[in-house]
């Protein structure tokens, strides 16, 4: 098995599972593999999460770094984005970026690696967001970008909890009213 698989099949039983249930011996037990065969790659749970962790973040990133040249979308759609692809994992019982959030309360020492790893992401997202304001000339970007995090952040963290699809559908309509004020802001309309 390549590391890639089994870093795939680690992520799903930690979207489905959570931080404190998936264990090496539970992996090697789900991947019918032996558990020595994992430690050689992941000495510990903690050196498994982070390795996961890195790789959700590297495909997490490489999907924002297409996404924002995909010229066939305009700004705003690359900002709602997310909320399609979260919706289509979500049906397909997988919760990305969950991980992110749980991560940093699972580990809230802020000094802690998965802290700092999980943190890092959030960083970028919000990035990401505030730079597309930047381009639509948004009233006040980063407070927009702020807004919109806050709302997906919290998206996330419901989705760990409940797995309710619905609960997509709201944040992403959350997402789009903040967007549509800051664009009438923008244009004086609530002057």
């Amino acid at each position: 098995m390549q590391r890639e698989d089994i870093l795939d099949h680690a992520l799903n039983l930690l979207e489905i599972k959570g931080f404190t249930l998936v264990s090496l011996e539970m992996l090697a037990e789900e991947l019918s593999l032996p558990i020595a065969q994992l430690q050689a790659f992941w000495p510990d749970r903690e050196a498994l999460l982070h390795d996961c962790l890195r790789y959700h973040a590297d495909q997490v990133d490489n999907w924002r770094g297409l996404l924002l040249k995909d010229e066939s979308l305009d700004t705003q759609q690359k900002l709602l984005a997310r909320y399609q692809v979260l919706d289509h994992q979500v049906r397909q019982q997988r919760y990305p970026g969950c991980l992110f959030v749980a991560a940093c309360s699972f580990y809230p020492d802020t000094g802690h690696p998965i802290h700092q790893l999980a943190e890092q992401q959030k960083q970028a997202s919000l990035t990401y967001t505030r730079d597309l304001l930047t381009e639509l000339e948004a009233d006040d970007p980063t407070m927009v970008a702020q807004q919109m995090e806050l709302v997906l952040e919290g998206c996330l963290s419901k989705l760990l909890v409940k797995h309710q699809l619905q609960d997509v559908a709201v944040a992403r309509r959350l997402a789009e009213d903040i967007l549509r004020l800051a664009l009438c802001r923008k244009n004086g309309a609530l002057s």
